[in-house]
């Protein structure tokens, strides 16, 4: 009767604690990959969350321990051990045993190299350098201490490489100098003055044929010459 009322203690914990308390977890704030200040989390050490005998523990406690590791692979998101843990978990507890003895540190291994992988996105040359060692080191441990030290040290060091945002813009060439035209400030000596039409002095009057009419002493005296004749 006892036995069964631990059973169940353990069951209850395992529906609605999976999570340990060595899992992921919030840590200093460190930079992401554009220089921000961020606040980073550790990877889980999964290896620190199997804390039983695996060979005499019951099934109840295997499966609390399968719970928390699979609670601490989603919290890290993890890409290939929340679905394998997952398939174990549902099959028989030999298997789930088994499981948690090789699979899942195999499976957790893999996960980390991906983690690594991801840091090289837009990453720093001292960032590149570190992750592509610790790619080729391939070790649990190594990949483990990178994901939460190595690469927040290495993207500190790109970052004070960068050239502050100040002495871009100090260095950039005034807009004013090269785009803005000084306006004409006296726009009376470009504008073209209208002709002036002056009247015509020699246009003859209508109906004369071009000769002006004979008037005054001119008349009479032809008119004296005419009667001579």
């Amino acid at each position: 009767m006892r036995r069964n009322i631990t059973a169940g203690v353990l069951m209850a914990l395992a529906l609605l604690v999976p999570a340990a308390p060595a899992a992921a977890h919030a840590a200093a704030p460190g930079l992401d990959a554009t220089c921000q200040t961020v606040e980073r989390k550790l990877f889980t050490d999964i290896r620190k969350l199997i804390t039983i005998d695996l060979d005499t523990a019951t099934d109840t406690e295997i499966r609390v321990v399968a719970n928390q590791i699979q609670a601490a692979a989603k919290a890290d998101a993890l890409p290939v051990l929340p679905g394998a843990i997952q398939e174990a978990l549902d099959g028989t507890a030999e298997e789930l045993k088994a499981f948690l003895k090789t699979g899942a540190l195999s499976a957790w291994k893999v996960d980390l190299r991906v983690s690594v992988t991801r840091t090289l996105n837009n990453a720093g040359p001292k960032v590149k350098a570190g992750a592509q060692d610790v790619l080729k080191d391939g070790g649990t441990d190594v990949m483990l201490t990178w994901l939460n030290e190595g690469l927040y040290a290495a993207r500190a060091l790109d970052c004070a490489a960068q050239p502050s945002p100040s002495a871009s813009i100090t260095s950039s060439p005034s807009p004013s100098t090269t785009t803005s035209v000084k306006p004409s400030t006296s726009p009376s000596t470009t504008t073209t003055a209208e002709p002036t039409p002056s009247p015509s002095t020699s246009s003859s009057a209508p109906g004369t044929g071009g000769s002006l009419p004979i008037t005054g002493s001119s008349t009479g005296t032809v008119a004296a010459i005419g009667g001579a004749l």
